[in-house]
């Protein structure tokens, strides 16, 4: 009986559930695997403990990605990114809100005010960058003229000033971290006349990065290329990185395949060749035409009887009848 049990126990783990409606299939066919991506949504969670600091932080990064972000308010005691088994519910609520970023903020005597910033793949943990937050200064604080406050969803610049993004392996890594983060969608084409937002980090030191929020404002300047301001908008503060973690070599390489790099496939009968360019061959079935029956109806045999007719009657005049012809032919026998 417990073995049947356990048979029923096995089945039921292994059942796969379909679909049964076409809003649920609708679902599925959105978060499948596509050529080209969407966009990249953010997940913003609170670890078991956080400060009236983090928080903050917490809430002016979702507002600066409030339409490509979910946040969480309840605080997560079994979230742990860099343990191993503590990815767990991370992953869970990837999965659960299809969010390929994270965002998890936790406070502790040890790590003050930490922020954990990471990126997804297939929902689970692909990389991670973690940082301290110091110096921050909210939104409240700037004082600047309300008009060139930056729409939401619009598409930011990116400006990374100092050598440490280049040299400095941590520096890097949180580089690429912060560009998927506030990048925003991928396009091809962008108006100057709607980009309204700058995005500024600064390596002050091999581990510090100072971070801010600017407005950008277009002036005249006498030339096709506008003059450009910086107006800091907030919110600012210093990221300090203390710990982060790479994906292996294999991870690395099967997130970073694209479509172009996939294997082509090969087509029958088409070559290449470096001389004569693309080859190819075209097979043509024997066509017989020794069994072929050719019909009378052909241009060519009315072209010859029309010149044979015309050919017979070349030596007769044109006004002379056949009537005539014949009481010629009878009066010169006769006189002969």
């Amino acid at each position: 009986m417990n073995g049947g049990g356990r048979r029923d126990l096995k089945l039921i783990m292994l059942k796969i559930k379909t679909p049964k409606t076409h809003r649920a299939k609708r679902a599925l066919e959105k978060r499948a695997p596509k050529l080209v991506e969407n966009g990249k949504k953010t997940l913003i969670l609170h670890g078991m403990k956080t400060s009236n600091l983090l928080n903050s932080v917490l809430t002016q990064i979702y507002h600066l990605k409030r339409d490509s972000a979910v946040k969480y308010t309840k605080k997560n005691e079994n979230i742990r990114p860099f343990e191993s088994g503590g990815e767990t519910s991370l992953e869970f609520f990837s999965l659960k809100t299809d969010c390929s970023l994270f965002v998890f903020g936790s406070h502790s005597k040890k790590r003050p005010n930490n922020l954990v910033l990471g990126r997804m793949y297939d929902h689970h943990i692909y990389d991670l960058v973690e940082v301290g937050v110091e110096n921050f200064r909210p939104i409240e604080s700037f004082e600047y003229d309300k008009k060139i406050t930056p729409q939401t969803g619009s598409k930011p610049f990116l400006a990374f000033i100092g050598e440490g993004f280049e040299s400095v392996e941590e520096l890097k890594h949180l580089k690429e971290v912060l560009l998927d983060l506030f990048r925003g969608e991928v396009v091809e084409n962008l108006n100057l006349a709607g980009t309204d937002r700058v995005f500024v980090c600064t390596a002050i030191s091999s581990t510090t990065v100072f971070f801010t929020h600017c407005a950008l404002r277009l002036k005249r300047s006498g030339t096709s290329i506008p003059r450009m301001e910086l107006v800091e908008v907030g919110p600012s503060m210093d990221l300090v990185v203390r710990r982060h973690r790479l994906p292996n070599d294999s991870l690395k390489k099967e997130a970073m395949k694209t479509a172009s790099d996939q294997p082509k496939k090969r087509i029958k009968n088409v070559s290449s060749d470096i001389v004569q360019g693309k080859i190819g061959k075209i097979y043509i079935p024997d066509q017989q035409v020794g069994n072929m029956p050719l019909s009378s109806d052909i241009k060519g045999l009315k072209r010859e009887r029309r010149e044979a007719k015309k050919n017979k009657w070349n030596w007769m005049p044109v006004d002379v009848s056949r009537k005539h012809m014949l009481d010629r032919i009878k009066y010169e026998s006769c006189s002969s």
